[in-house]
């Protein structure tokens, strides 16, 4: 069996100094210079989730300002019980979804094309080899972490979100099939096959010399 593609984390945003309780009470009560502050506080950090489900600048863009809205309509209901950051970031993720399935889709690379194939006797037909570069190797290489999301951009989007979701948003299996509306035991699935696709797709760089 292929082993799992050790993906890239993408830089991340530090946490703003703000008291968030404030904050949230601030937008509670209608004040729009909380609202200001609250997309110049976290309009970033959801601008580059929106960029990597999507992977189109003017997309990304579209679906914060939906986010953003979102956010501001539904702030009244807001309890506490996880941090600000944390249920934009759950916003930002559901409206680069939303953006996503409005979009007309077009014909994708079938994924059973990329995955291990199976001899007679149970072995792969081109059984995995170690890569001459490590996961940690990858992550330090700026042309290596580039070439990664390359790949993952190649992956069919029904196998590509749950990647997405699961390994770069680190969403946990639970909320990647509530936000998807699909059975948690198909997200397994598809997380399962979409490592092996690109598995795949990077083998033929990464293997290199190793043969």
């Amino acid at each position: 069996m292929s082993e799992p593609v050790a993906l890239p984390r993408v830089a991340t945003v530090a946490e703003p100094e703000v008291d968030e309780p404030q904050l949230v009470a601030r937008l509670q009560s209608g004040e729009s210079d909380a609202f200001e502050l609250m997309v110049r506080l976290y309009g970033g950090r959801m601008l580059m989730v929106a960029r990597r489900l999507l992977f189109n600048e003017e997309d990304a863009r579209e679906a914060v300002q939906e986010a953003m809205l979102s956010a501001f309509r539904g702030i009244g209901g807001f309890a506490g019980q996880s941090k600000l950051s944390t249920w934009l970031h759950r916003i930002a993720v559901n409206a680069s979804l939303l953006k996503l399935r409005s979009q007309r889709r077009v014909q994708e690379r079938p994924i059973e094309g990329l995955l291990p194939r199976f001899l007679d006797d149970g072995h792969q037909e081109r059984p995995a080899v170690e890569w001459r570069e490590t996961a940690t190797d990858i992550v330090q290489s700026r042309e290596s972490r580039e070439l990664v999301r390359r790949r993952i951009a190649e992956l069919p989007e029904t196998y590509r979100t749950v990647l997405m979701l699961r390994d770069i948003e680190e969403l946990d299996t639970r909320e990647t099939a509530e936000l998807l509306g699909i059975e948690e035991n198909a997200v397994k699935v598809r997380l399962h096959r979409a490592r092996q696709a690109l598995r795949t797709l990077l083998d033929e760089h990464f293997r290199g010399n190793a043969e």
